[in-house]
């Protein structure tokens, strides 16, 4: 089959792999119809590259239909159609039962001390095949998959592997009231997605980025804007807006991708260059991320608010401005997505026909599997419009 795959920093190719198998009864395998390219496969494709291995598949928001079955298989069919959640999760440990699947203790990722496997990520957590590919082996069938109905095209229903899930989620732990103002560092996929279901739940919401086209994105929605590059201070800016005191909540949408501190780039661009073995070493132990987006995020919002860091960090040591958190009485909340925790509560919006988080054109590039490495260059560059990315297998 046809794969997106690793082979080093900044580095992505299409390549024949060989085809997935059942391995476990429980396994199923999907033919790939639709599969996403996420801001945190931006972290594959540079600061995490010590933890990946030449011909990596990568990918992790895929959907399909169902192909083959393991024995042991009973509510799964083939041809069912169904989208995978980006974290493998068993359903059954106790880690599941709290509803934190990415946390699942059947999957966990022991030798790293990391939570649960991902597919297509790194050694990080379990070196899993990705969804970037044609085929894709399904683990703990009868649970994970989600099955969705035929009839509505795949961009109603892809985004339920990664993006909504992981905006709801961010929204959730925000814990916005009705009268409250949330602000949304980054305009990305995810920021535009948790912009869009917290006005939908009728919020008001301000969003803060640098790329003209994503803020005309959410702007159309009824979002506000901030272009951080047109004021003097986002943190001052935001008060402004809110009678002085500051955001009730702030959700941290970039994470360790944020521009803002050329030292660590430096520094991540540096451990980069190193062995591996050397590489990784350092950077569970003593790395740093850019922390521009969390810091801004601690500053803009108000005494005794919320901020929800959604935005992906791996910066072992990354130094937090503990004295204003404290002072401020910030809550903070954070962690990958529990995909199978909130897919029942988005189920009937992403079914309902007047499609009002608007999935069905949120993809601003629809490509097929083969453009994967100029897709890579261009989404990391930020050029051409580009927010959300859809290959075709």
């Amino acid at each position: 089959m046809r794969a997106a795959t690793w082979h080093g920093v900044r580095d992505i190719r299409v390549e024949e792999v060989p085809d997935p198998t059942i391995v476990e009864p429980t396994d199923a395998i999907i033919r790939v119809t639709t599969t996403g390219l996420c801001g945190s496969d931006l972290h594959l494709y540079e600061p995490l590259a010590p933890f990946m291995t030449p011909g990596d598949i990568v990918g992790h928001e895929p959907m399909g239909i169902v192909e083959e079955v393991g024995p042991a298989v009973t509510k799964l069919a083939v041809g069912d159609r169904v989208v995978v959640p980006f974290n493998i999760s068993c359903g059954d440990c106790w880690m599941c039962g709290q509803g934190l699947h990415s946390q699942c203790e059947t999957t966990q990722v022991r030798e790293y001390g990391t939570g649960a496997s991902l597919l297509g990520y790194s050694k990080l957590y379990g070196s899993q095949p990705g969804g970037q590919a044609q085929y894709l082996r399904v683990q703990f069938a009868d649970f994970l998959p989600i099955k969705v109905p035929e009839g509505p095209p795949d961009e109603r229903f892809v985004y339920l592997s990664d993006v909504l899930p992981t905006a709801y989620q961010a929204v959730r732990y925000a814990d916005v009231a009705d009268d409250d103002v949330l602000l949304v560092m980054g305009a990305g996929p995810i920021g535009d997605m948790a912009a869009r279901i917290a006005l939908h739940e009728g919020r008001r919401v301000v969003v803060a980025d640098r790329v003209p086209e994503r803020l005309a994105r959410v702007r159309a929605r009824g979002a506000e804007t901030i272009d951080i590059e047109a004021v003097d201070d986002l943190g001052t800016e935001i008060r402004d807006r809110t009678d002085g005191r500051g955001a009730d909540a702030v959700i941290d949408a970039v994470g360790m991708e944020a521009h803002g501190n050329p030292v660590a780039e430096k520094v991540i661009k540096a451990v980069g260059l190193l062995p591996d073995a050397a590489a990784q070493k350092l950077m569970m132990s003593v790395g740093i991320d850019r922390l521009a987006a969390l810091t801004s995020s601690v500053d803009a919002v108000r005494r005794g608010g919320t901020v929800s860091v959604v935005g992906v960090y791996g910066g072992a040591k990354s130094p937090l401005p503990l004295m204003q958190m404290f002072d401020k009485q910030v809550q903070v909340r954070m962690g990958q997505a529990n995909v199978r925790r909130w897919t029942d509560d988005l189920l009937p919006l992403v079914l309902d026909d007047t499609d009002p988080l608007g999935t069905e054109d949120f993809a601003t590039h629809r490509l097929p599997l083969e453009k994967a490495p100029e897709a890579y260059a261009t989404f990391r560059a930020k050029k051409d419009g580009m927010v959300k990315v859809v290959f075709t297998p």
